[in-house]
């Protein structure tokens, strides 16, 4: 059903096949996360008192010591560095990248540098770090990290995440062992997991998408250790002033989180969802197959494979004509250039399914 709004303003009805992406909206909130952004918007709070008790809230539900609500994952990254090279430092804080900070190394796995709509290195230059890649692209070892810790390391980042390479990489459990060892705090970005509680028992500060598998509004979390997360909020009168979170965001977020730490496992349900595809296995050259998510999670998506020379198509050209359609579809398709494109059931409302099996169909086999 066509919204309203995209009617006023001109823009396209978008069906979102690909999954929770920033460059869609991410997710579509409750009535009732939407409810508590109203209520939030339409009152006054003291905002610092909002940031402490919010955080606390937070943490209470992830387990952890403590938290803050941020504005992003992303923004997350930034501000978890900053506060651990400034240390919470005031005058480094509202000096940073003025002042020269020794301390300043973050050691990442080569393989976990991804472009997620910006580069990891970029969000760790912003908070004042200075990036130092080990192993390679298709073998990260925990002597790698080790081998790179001196007396100017700041701190480790793990990215937890399917744009990561998942092929001979450390597990999580592994680079929390080389921190605890060494003394290093450890930030995990695990902004899209749907675990929210089991990344805080090994990262001194972790990192989540408040929008992603939480489905609230535009906006992260980053909880850890109190002692770093007190340092992470001196930052918000630093490079964290121009990532402020509105009052109704945090409202939003905390009514989210409820609602997610109550919800069902629907991934059987998104799984059998899928089934509506299959039937698209009567067209010369396609291919349909269920797969489940690269880095592990219990999310399943419909895979369509297609061959060009049968269906006289190519999965890159099918993706992207599905995508200028009078109802723009996009997919998932980090995998086109291999022949393929997923479809991700979870953001799907109403009829999507249904208009993206007619779709298919209209276009494969035309030139």
């Amino acid at each position: 059903m066509e919204n309203s709004l995209n009617v006023k303003y001109g823009l396209k009805r978008v069906i979102n096949a690909s999954g929770r992406m920033s460059i869609l909206g991410v997710s579509a909130p409750s009535d009732t996360v939407m409810e508590a952004m109203r209520q939030g918007a339409q009152s006054y709070v003291e905002i610092a008192d909002l940031v402490n008790k919010a955080g606390d809230y937070t943490a209470r539900i992830l387990g952890a010591e403590a938290a803050v609500i941020v504005n992003s994952a992303s923004s997350g990254i930034a501000l978890s560095v900053a506060a651990l090279v400034t240390q919470g430092n005031r005058r480094l804080s509202e000096r940073l990248h003025q002042e020269e900070i020794v301390r300043n190394e973050i050691i990442m796995l080569k393989g976990h540098n991804v472009q997620y709509g910006a580069p990891v290195e970029t969000m760790v230059y912003l908070g004042g770090g200075k990036l130092v890649e080990v192993g390679y692209a298709n073998e990260g070892r925990c002597e790698h990290i080790e081998d790179a810790i001196s007396d100017r390391t700041a701190g480790i980042l793990y990215v937890k995440s399917h744009h990561a390479v998942q092929k001979n990489m450390i597990a999580v459990e592994e680079a929390a062992q080389i921190a605890n060892q060494n003394g290093v705090p450890l930030i995990i970005d695990a902004a899209a997991e749907e675990d929210l509680r089991r990344y805080v028992q090994y990262a001194d500060l972790a990192i989540y998408s408040g929008s992603k598998a939480i489905e609230g509004p535009t906006s992260g979390i980053v909880a850890g250790r109190r002692s770093y997360i007190e340092w992470l909020k001196v930052q918000l009168s630093g490079i964290g002033r121009s990532m402020k979170v509105g009052k109704e965001t945090t409202f939003g977020l905390l009514e989210a989180l409820d609602e997610y730490m109550k919800k069902p496992d629907r991934s059987e349900e998104e799984r059998q969802s899928l089934q509506l595809l299959l039937q698209l296995n009567d067209i010369p050259g396609v291919q349909i197959s269920i797969v489940q998510d690269e880095a592990g999670r219990s999310i399943y998506r419909g895979r369509v494979h297609i061959d060009p020379q049968q269906a006289e198509i190519t999965a890159e050209v099918l993706a992207t004509r599905l995508q200028q359609g009078e109802i723009a579809i996009y997919t998932r398709d980090y995998g086109v250039r291999q022949g393929y494109f997923d479809i991700d059931p979870r953001p799907l409302l109403g009829d999507d399914m249904t208009i993206i099996v007619r779709q298919i169909r209209n276009l494969v086999g035309r030139n």
